[in-house]
C-alpha cells in the first residue's frame, strides 16, 4: 500500500483530526509503538491500516 493511499484511508474512516491523532499518539498494540514511528521505521502502511483498523473495531471489508 502506497502511503498516499494510506492517508486517504485514515482520513476517510477516522477523519483528519482524529486520525493524526491516532497515528502520533496512539501505541499501536499489535506494534509496539506509534503509527507514525512505525510508518518512519520502514513498516508498511497496510500492516499499519491493518492494526488501526483491529485495535478500533472498523468493519473488515474496509480493511
Amino acid at each position: 500500500m502506497r502511503l498516499t493511499e494510506f492517508r486517504e484511508l485514515l482520513t476517510t474512516e477516522f477523519g483528519v483530526s482524529r486520525g493524526e491523532m491516532l497515528m502520533t499518539e496512539h501505541r499501536l498494540a499489535a506494534l509496539g509503538r506509534t503509527g507514525e514511528a512505525a510508518i518512519d521505521a520502514g513498516v508498511d502502511p497496510r500492516d499499519v491500516w491493518r492494526a488501526l483498523c483491529a485495535e478500533f473495531d472498523v468493519p473488515r471489508e474496509r480493511w
